[in-house]
């Protein structure tokens, strides 16, 4: 087990990402209320393309611009409305944050899709995904690198007193380095991405950013050391998608942190959110399985929810969040 510090306070929770509803200024109330320690920047994909994982981030991109067609995302000649619909939003977004939390002074955490989620989902003008095309992937990794380290600059200007942390979601990533992606036909697969050029690739976007990146992924099979080796400080991951803890334990062990999705994103058959201590209780089991100290648990890890909540009520969504605060503050007294 390492030494290093954690760009987190002990103890703290966070959400992954999503929430229900179209209100994006009650949607940052919430979180700044229940999510003190380390609040992230609320993403509502109900308003529509350009809200959307993909849409939102390929907003980001630099000098590849995007169009919707056929409801799918592809490469654009020119910018368009739908272009100019993602990045309002976005900057919609970004001002509403400014206004609420500008005193704000501790860690704070956006997220964009990761360049093999982008390429597995993106179309090519011509047809196919991103992902078919190497050298289109290494131009769509280098137009997201470029855009994301103007996005966190973007948000440093606005919580002049935050520290900025940057989550990549790449839950398309085992398909991609699997060969698992299929092709639009249905009847075929995409080439699978060599784990040495994935991991380059990650690792551009990964030092461009500037700053602390996690990397969630809510599938089974996450590739950790892969996500360790291109400099992420840690990794998201849905606990009840986690069936083999050696390559868990190598990373944890190896200095890598752990957003543990420890809160279902749905209420159970009983319609009640979980407790904190149920919450904390999942996570405590977890890690004395992988055999670590106790006294270390509060500072590696970070409690959140087990993926996105965009599909929850908007009354679940706050009690799992707040849920997850409480057993962030519970596991920091043990």
């Amino acid at each position: 087990m390492t030494d290093q510090a954690w760009p987190w306070p002990v103890g703290a929770a966070t959400g992954i990402g999503s929430l229900p509803g179209t209100d994006i200024a009650e949607a940052q109330r919430i979180v700044l209320g229940e999510l003190p320690a380390l609040p992230h920047l609320p993403e509502l994909p109900a308003r529509g393309p350009g809200a959307d994982l993909v849409g939102r981030t390929a907003g980001l991109l630099v000098e590849l611009p995007v169009e919707l067609y056929a409801a799918r995302w592809r490469i654009a000649p020119r910018p368009g409305r739908d272009l100019r619909r993602a990045r309002d939003l976005m900057e919609r977004d970004l001002d509403q944050l400014a206004e609420q939390a500008e005193e704000y002074a501790g860690p704070v955490k956006i997220q964009a899709g990761g360049p093999f989620t982008l390429a597995a989902s993106l179309e090519l003008p011509i047809g196919g995904r991103m992902l078919r095309d190497p050298g289109a992937v290494r131009d769509l990794t280098g137009s997201l690198a470029e855009g994301l380290r103007g996005h966190v600059a973007a948000v440093a200007r606005r919580l002049p007193h935050a520290t900025v942390l940057l989550q990549l979601d790449e839950p398309s990533l085992p398909a991609v380095l699997a060969g698992r992606v299929p092709t639009e036909s249905g009847f075929g697969v995409y080439r699978a991405v060599e784990p040495g050029v994935a991991g380059s690739l990650l690792r551009t976007v990964v030092e461009a950013a500037g700053v602390p990146v996690l990397v969630h992924c809510c599938a089974p099979d996450v590739p950790l050391e892969l996500i360790r080796a291109a400099g992420a400080v840690g990794v998201a991951l849905d606990l009840d998608l986690v069936t083999d803890l050696d390559p868990l334990g190598e990373a944890v062990d190896a200095g890598l942190g752990l957003l543990a999705g420890a809160a279902p994103t749905r209420p159970p058959a009983a319609g009640r959110a979980p407790t904190s201590a149920q919450v904390a209780d999942r996570v405590r089991q977890l890690w004395d399985r992988l055999g670590f100290p106790r006294r270390r648990l509060a500072e590696q890890v970070v409690v959140t929810p087990a993926c996105g909540l965009a599909n929850a009520t908007p009354q679940y969504a706050r009690a799992v969040l707040a849920a997850c605060r409480d057993a962030g503050r519970r596991l920091a007294e043990d």
